[in-house]
């Protein structure tokens, strides 16, 4: 069962989306968090080591992923979906973006 952790600067829009869409997967495990300083759930060390696959939403989150917890990420793929802060939670859009990008990967 793939555990998949979605990463977004807040944790308030785009990567709590995330969590949702695919914690009804099957066979899916899922969890998200934010690299900001006021995000929602700030990302932990033993976050990074449960996962198995790092989804991050944008280039500047893989930068500072790896910034933080590099060390950490050793055996883990880390994958950057391309999605920028344009979307509310569960917007359609984004959950369509979020199935087709991510969704690939989780199959």
């Amino acid at each position: 069962m793939p555990r998949a952790l979605f990463i977004c600067s807040r944790n308030r829009l785009r990567s709590p989306t995330a969590e949702q869409i695919f914690a009804d997967w099957p066979g899916v495990e899922s969890d998200s968090a934010g690299l900001a300083a006021d995000a929602e759930v700030q990302l932990s060390a033993e976050q990074v080591q449960w996962a198995e696959l790092i989804f991050v939403m944008e280039r500047v989150h893989q930068r500072r992923l790896q910034q933080r917890f590099g060390s950490l990420l050793k055996g883990r793929r880390v994958i950057c979906l391309g999605i920028p802060d344009d979307y509310q939670y569960m917007q359609p859009e984004l959950v369509e973006l979020l199935q087709r990008k991510a969704g690939a990967y989780l199959r």
